[in-house]
């Protein structure tokens, strides 16, 4: 049985990022694969997933752990960019140097490549990739990237992992407070000043006038967190929200019993897909649009001088046709689903 180590922005408290590891064990798992993680907290990433895992950024163990395994994979994500910081790209160059240094496989999976605007993050991502025995992507703009560095390999076309997450059963989609539907809000950090803010709460303002229970949803605890209660500021009062979450699992359930969804976070859209509830995708990136297209959902609306009241007729526009959306999301989600599970035979024609 191969060893995988496996390296990503596991255990850091982004449940999108989770939900990319955990559907890729599950794809890897049937393949018959051994996993260790590499975790921003190995304790907890052990005690909710059962998976063996070590200290992210503890390079001497990853060193001891890498020469007991056979390969070094990236599951996906969008790790190698450098808008947060240049830190993520060179973080994860290094560790692709340390593997070749032991003559282990790369292999990168459902990569979501970019932005890289700095020279030093294009020159740390073109070595990776370079570097990499297999490379597979999740979005056209990835393979955009990859071709603007320079990359002469052909990257296989794949979709993210997290629509491997096993579907959760036993509830029925939608529900009511009193006469209100449920709808879920996934706002991210973006841009300058307060504009994340203020379309969030009008937003919230404008579903609470017209019949729909807005619930604020929180991916990545240390980011989303303090934006939610700026959203609550900004609209002047207590806003339901969903907090602390600690697994994409328990997200599932709760989206599952919900009647739509608005996200700005790639993985608000993706895991809401997993139990076939539609989404609205604002987009900051290409990666959100790309991703509404694959899906069949409404265009994603970009960012850019976007107002509450435009999405919110987005949003209606899609409640009215809810049932033939969620029909086509489901039929959707099955394609989706195949397409991710072409990164397992990526992996299994590079790692036996």
């Amino acid at each position: 049985m191969s060893k995988l180590l496996l390296a990503g922005y596991f255990g850091c408290d982004n449940l999108g990022d989770d939900a990319i590891l955990l559907g890729f064990v599950e794809g890897a798992g049937r393949a018959g694969y051994e996993v260790t993680v590499l975790s921003g907290a190995p304790e907890e990433t052990y005690r909710q997933y059962g998976l063996t895992s070590i200290p992210r950024k503890d390079m001497a163990r990853f060193k001891e752990a890498m020469a007991k395994h056979d390969a070094l994979v990236f599951p996906g994500g969008s790790i190698f960019q450098d808008v947060t910081s240049v830190k993520s790209a060179l973080f994860y160059a290094n560790l692709v140097r340390e593997a070749k240094k032991l003559n282990k496989k790369v292999v990168m999976l459902a990569q979501g490549v970019g932005p890289l605007t700095t020279f030093l993050g294009k020159r740390a991502a073109k070595f990776a990739f370079e570097s990499a025995d297999a490379i597979a992507v999740r979005d056209p703009e990835s393979i955009r990237s990859l071709h603007t560095l320079g990359l002469k390999a052909v990257p296989r076309a794949t979709s993210d992992m997290a629509f491997l997450l096993p579907a959760i059963q036993g509830e029925e989609a939608g529900y009511q407070i009193g006469t209100m539907k449920s709808v879920g809000l996934i706002p991210r950090p973006h841009g300058k000043g307060q504009e994340v803010e203020r379309l969030f709460a009008e937003l919230s303002r404008l579903l609470f006038e017209n019949g729909y229970m807005p619930t604020l949803i929180e991916l990545d605890r240390s980011l989303d967190g303090p934006l939610i209660q700026s959203i609550e500021k900004a609209q002047g009062g207590k806003i339901p929200s969903l907090r602390r979450l600690g697994t994409p699992m328990e997200l599932q359930k709760r989206l599952l019993r919900m009647d739509g969804v608005i996200s700005m976070r790639l993985h608000g859209g993706i895991i809401a897909t997993t139990v076939g509830v539609p989404s609205v995708m604002l987009s900051y990136d290409p990666k959100v649009a790309a991703f509404a297209s694959e899906a069949g959902l409404p265009s994603a609306l970009p960012m850019n001088s976007l107002s509450a009241s435009r999405v919110f007729e987005v949003f209606q526009t899609m409640m009215k046709q809810r049932e033939q959306s969620a029909e086509r999301l489901l039929a959707r989600r099955e394609t989706l689903r195949q397409q991710a599970m072409l990164n397992i035979e990526v992996l299994q024609n590079c790692v036996r």
